[in-house]
């Protein structure tokens, strides 16, 4: 039995699924399987993986017809053999001391389930950041902090098995923000978080980044709050907290699908979305913005455009750093 399972699903990542391999190969910690599950791919994602798994016998490989990121954990999950899973994304890497490093967390600490970890942006606009505060002032992660900020808990994390014998795994039906429930079912059931901000690998960014994508993601992480909240009803504080980030995401989806009404032209769908958003937030602009998308809406698109355009030359700040 190998002292960790690296669990990999794999979906169409024929540029970047070797780099991935090798990084996981190159491990201080030798004592190791890697479980690649390849999701469906139509490039070749698996012979490349065949080919490291005839060469490695550390590596293991299954198939399965495409069906998400969660099944494809889950699989891995099942067949994969170690005292501790690592959740590892075909895309990124990990420097050779994560494993390592990660571990002895686990070993000094026998209470503690869950070890979060840090990594660099690797690609888009925030390329050679840490993809969390480091150092990282925030407390521990638990269920208050981890509904607070969503960021909480980071996906290059491992854990022990018997957080995946309580929970069963990911839900299969959320497309998004995945792990940020199983993180929060992990902490409603008991399981302790550790967090080591050190960056020990690289986060790859792949993301379209415009509405259409943030649009996807509020509208998961405002169907994990509404999943969750049933199971926080005699816990008034949490809750609280919950609800409130509820209405928060409320607001931000609005504005998302605001912004995607104009950019696919449909204006009479921006100004019913800029009317419910201005009648939570306020505000004259958006208000002008409201009135626009009805009376000149080449005017608000124009507007919005040089908006946009400003908008992508500044950088923002990793959420969490201030």
């Amino acid at each position: 039995m190998p002292a960790v399972s690296v669990i990999t699903p794999a979906y169409n990542v024929e540029p970047y699924l070797a780099d991935a391999i090798a990084s996981v190969l190159a491990q201080t910690v030798t004592d190791l399987e890697l479980v690649i599950v390849d999701d469906g791919s139509t490039d070749s994602t698996f012979a490349i993986a065949s080919d490291y798994a005839r060469r490695d016998s550390r590596v293991r490989l299954l198939r399965q017809p495409n069906g998400g990121i969660s099944k494809a954990r889950n699989h891995a999950m099942r067949i994969g053999s170690g005292a501790v899973f690592a959740i590892f994304d075909s895309d990124d890497i990990w420097a050779p001391t994560y494993l390592e490093r990660q571990l002895a967390i686990l070993d000094e600490h026998p209470d503690v389930d869950i070890v979060t970890g840090n990594a660099w942006f690797l690609g888009g606009p925030l390329n050679g950041q840490p993809a969390r505060p480091w150092p990282d002032r925030r407390p521990t992660p638990d269920l208050q902090r981890m509904l607070t900020d969503e960021t909480a808990v980071f996906i290059m994390s491992i854990f022990r098995r018997r957080v995946y014998d309580k929970l069963g795994g990911f839900d299969e039906s959320l497309r998004t923000n995945e792990d940020y429930d199983f993180w929060l079912r992990a902490a409603i059931a008991g399981h302790r978080f550790h967090r080591n901000d050190e960056p020990l690998g690289w986060y790859r960014r792949r993301d379209d980044s415009l509405s259409a994508g943030e649009l996807r993601m509020l509208r998961g992480i405002m169907r994990v709050f509404q999943k969750t909240r049933p199971a926080l009803l005699d816990r008034a504080t949490e809750l609280a907290i919950l609800d409130g980030q509820l209405a928060r995401f409320e607001t931000a989806r609005l504005a998302a699908e605001a912004r995607t009404a104009i950019e696919a032209g449909d204006f009479g769908a921006a100004g019913d979305h800029l009317a419910a958003l201005h009648s939570r937030r306020g505000g004259a602009a958006l208000g002008i913005a409201r009135v626009m998308a009805r009376w000149t809406p080449a005017l608000l698109a124009k507007a919005y455009g040089i908006r946009r355009a400003r908008l992508a030359h500044s950088v923002p700040a990793p959420r969490g750093t201030a």
